[in-house]
C-alpha cells in the first residue's frame, strides 16, 4: 500500500489513522515521525501489547492513543469519535477472527470511518503455504483452521472480502486481489510461494449508505466463498 510505504505523507489535513492489531507498535513510530500532523489510534486484543506501546519513549496521548479492543464485540466508537478516521490498517488481523464474527468487525470499522475513508487490508489467502501445511485434524471448516496454540487461522478469497466489505459493509471496492511473495532460504533448501489477499475499500462519501447496508447485515456462509477457484494473482 502506498499509504504504508516509507516516505509516504498523507494528503489529508490533520489525518487520523487507526491501526487494528497494533502489536507492540513497530509501525506507529515511523509513520508519526514522517507525518507531524497525523493522529494515530492503535488497538490490540492483547493488554500486554498495548502496554508496550504506551511504555515507548515516543508515546504521547496528544498524537497516539493505544487501547485494548476486541473488534468483534467492543465498539470502536466508544473510544474513537464516529466517522472521524481517514485510514484503517487491518494487516493480518481478520484471519484470527471467527468467520461468523467478521461481518460484525466490519460494521464496527464503518462506524468510525469518515465518508471517503479507506480500509487497507492484507491477510492470508486460500492456498497459501501455511494452509497447505496444516496436518489432518486442524481443519474446522472450509478455509478455517486451528493452530496448535488454539488460535484460529482463516484463509481469504477476494469473493469473501467483497461480501464482507461491499455487500455487508456498504463500501466501495478500490483494489481486491492476490499478491504472491516468493520465500527463499538457501540454507534450509526452501523455495516456496506465500499467497496473500490484498484489498482497499473506501467508505461512500454519503455515510448514510453505510448505515443502510449494515442495517441488513447477516452472517456469511463461508463455504460459498471458499468454493470459488478463480484466483487472479499478481506478484509485488
Amino acid at each position: 500500500f502506498e499509504e504504508l510505504r516509507p516516505g509516504h505523507t498523507f494528503s489529508e489535513q490533520n489525518p487520523v489513522l487507526l491501526e487494528i492489531g497494533c502489536g507492540v507498535g513497530n509501525f506507529i513510530w515511523p509513520v508519526l515521525e514522517r507525518n507531524p500532523n497525523l493522529k494515530v489510534f492503535a488497538c490490540d486484543f492483547s493488554p500486554r501489547a498495548v502496554g508496550f506501546v504506551k511504555a515507548h519513549e515516543a508515546y504521547s496521548e496528544d498524537r497516539c492513543h493505544a487501547f485494548v479492543c476486541d473488534i468483534t464485540k467492543d465498539r470502536l466508537s466508544d473510544t474513537i469519535p464516529p466517522h472521524s478516521v481517514d485510514i484503517v490498517s487491518a494487516i493480518f488481523v481478520f484471519s484470527a477472527l471467527p468467520p461468523e464474527k467478521q461481518a460484525q468487525a466490519v460494521k464496527n470499522i464503518t462506524e468510525i470511518l469518515k465518508p471517503g475513508g479507506r480500509v487497507l487490508f492484507r491477510d492470508y489467502a486460500m492456498y497459501d503455504l501455511a494452509q497447505l501445511r496444516f496436518k489432518p485434524g486442524h481443519k474446522l471448516e472450509d478455509n478455517l483452521y486451528v493452530r496448535q496454540d488454539g488460535t484460529l487461522s482463516y484463509y481469504f478469497t477476494v469473493e469473501r472480502l467483497r461480501e464482507l466489505f461491499v455487500q455487508h459493509g456498504g463500501m466501495v471496492e478500490q483494489e481486491n486481489g492476490y499478491t504472491v511473495k516468493r520465500l527463499v532460504n538457501v540454507k534450509k533448501n526452501i523455495d516456496s510461494e506465500r499467497i496473500f489477499a490484498q484489498a482497499k475499500f473506501q467508505a461512500p462519501i454519503d455515510s448514510s449508505a453505510i448505515d443502510e447496508a449494515m442495517a441488513g447485515t447477516r452472517l456469511l456462509d463461508t463455504s460459498d466463498a471458499a468454493q470459488s477457484d478463480g484466483m487472479a494473482m499478481r506478484t509485488d
